[in-house]
């Protein structure tokens, strides 16, 4: 319980902080009665913490191998960033649009399928991964399985991915 609460303070301080300061500076400040915090730590937290990007170390796409990700920066600012909330994982539904065997090929096709997704729906999160003995390229967060059938009818309406089928899976979302 602590744990939420400390979230949802921390949720709340972010919606209060002005466009002029961070979240740090916010943590900072002196409160009268209530004590003040002092942080020492080292200036790539900081900008972590505020969600400061720097236009050159933005990759186009990060790629992890276990349960992995082909992800592009969020679009949202780092105020809605902060306050979107931590995320958790629950039972709904993706689209997967590449299953293949456990070679080098099943490798490169799956996040090649991967790409080809991510540039006709760049809104939605692209999971390459591997489960053993398949690599597979699975798209979306649903909640519901309507909320799939909407995209999936999409992708068959544009002839990409014919084999993409609604497969029920753990999903990222935020609180």
């Amino acid at each position: 319980m602590k744990k939420y609460s400390f979230a949802l303070t921390l949720w709340l301080s972010t919606l209060t902080l002005s466009a002029q300061q961070t979240f740090t500076e916010k943590l900072q400040q002196v409160v009268e009665s209530a004590g003040r915090i002092i942080l020492h730590q080292d200036k790539s937290i900081t900008d972590l913490v505020n969600n400061a990007k720097k236009a050159a170390a933005t990759p186009v796409q990060r790629k992890q191998v276990d349960g992995s990700a082909l992800q592009v920066p969020d679009s949202t600012s780092s105020a809605d960033s902060l306050s979107l909330g931590p995320k958790v994982k629950i039972n709904g539904f993706r689209i997967q649009v590449y299953f293949g065997d456990n070679s080098r090929k099943g490798k490169t096709e799956a996040r090649a399928a991967g790409l080809r997704f991510r540039n006709s729906f760049p809104e939605l999160p692209v999971y390459v991964s591997f489960a053993s003995p398949h690599w597979k390229c699975q798209a979306g967060d649903f909640r519901t399985i309507e909320e799939a059938s909407e995209i999936l009818k999409q992708i068959r309406e544009m002839g990409i991915f014919r084999e993409a089928v609604i497969v029920k899976s753990k999903i990222n979302v935020r609180l």
